[in-house]
């Protein structure tokens, strides 16, 4: 498998930009904002992390979270990427002779405290919305396990962590299958993400909603998703399930789903799943207002 800096970067840029401009039920994007968070900032973001990435192999898991982080929050003063960069940090330190599935094992296996103590800093610096009591004391102190032996602890509330305790098992089980199911049935890539949300919501209750409105509120939103995948996703269910999770100030944001579909767009895209879009197959779905928020790639394609 041939692989370089350059092409680590195109496909973390494009999986950011392509889940965030997907007009999904219920999350940020080119229509829609929240009142602290755009969808200019999730573009923003994306051209930030993208490059720190590619260093990915030479720099250890938890000072690339942290170093992401820091960056993000020198343009975006809100949480927009802090889960996706936790996923996307190991992935991109997997080398390029193996796939995702053949070498993840060994890049959790071989995380450390010193790498949990910065991610720690780096959940701090973003402040994600939605954190107990408990978690918040929790990072407040010197973690004194592995990165991953602390994602075990949290794994239970969190799908992210699940990711780290079960070798990305949902991205590589579920998310890499489906995306690959939907992209070879649909005739657009947007499409074929709104499938994947609502099929990883439907399997896995977003774990962002269940830390916002409890375990209660996560599993009905599961079930509203899989209605609307089951109804073949007509625009009509799609709207009436999009007006639910807006309802009460966005508090159902599935913000862990897009989270996971970023990953398992880069999984696809890096292992041959699915094919990477040209730019401008993506960059005609973007308003020109947003245009300026591209990387030079996009905006001169």
């Amino acid at each position: 498998m041939s692989q370089n800096n350059h092409q680590l970067e195109h496909w973390c840029y494009l999986a950011c930009v392509m889940e965030a401009t997907a007009r999904k039920p219920g999350n940020v994007h080119p229509a829609v904002s929240f009142p602290d968070l755009s969808y200019a900032d999730f573009l923003k973001s994306a051209a930030v992390i993208a490059p720190l990435l590619t260093q990915s192999i030479a720099v250890p898991t938890g000072e690339l979270v942290l170093a992401c982080i820091r960056e993000t929050q020198k343009t975006v003063p809100s949480n927009s990427n802090l889960g996706i960069v936790l996923l996307l940090a190991p992935l991109t330190r997997i080398p390029a002779a193996l796939k995702i599935s053949e070498g993840i094992h060994r890049i959790l296996h071989a995380l450390s405290t010193e790498d949990a103590r910065a991610v720690y800093e780096a959940i701090r610096l973003a402040n994600p919305g939605g954190m107990g009591t408990t978690e918040s004391a929790d990072i407040s102190q010197e973690p004194k396990e592995t990165l991953r032996e602390v994602m075990c602890l949290a794994a239970e509330r969190d799908s992210i962590a699940r990711e780290y305790a079960t070798d990305f098992q949902i991205i590589l089980n579920t998310g890499v299958p489906a995306i690959t199911e939907y992209w070879e049935e649909s005739d657009c890539w947007e499409a074929a993400i709104i499938r994947l949300q609502l099929r990883l919501m439907s399997d896995f209750p977003d774990t962002l909603i269940a830390r916002k409105l409890g375990r209660d509120q996560a599993e009905e939103a599961s079930r509203r998703a899989r209605a609307v995948l089951q109804s073949a996703v007509r625009t009509d269910h799609l709207e009436e399930f999009d007006s639910w999770l807006r309802a009460q100030g966005n508090q159902r944001n599935p913000g862990t789903t897009a989270d996971l579909i970023v990953a398992t767009l880069f999984v696809a895209m890096r292992d041959g799943f699915i094919p990477a879009p040209a730019p401008g197959t993506i960059r005609e779905k973007i308003p020109p207002q947003f245009h300026q928020y591209l990387n030079s790639k996009f905006q001169h394609e």
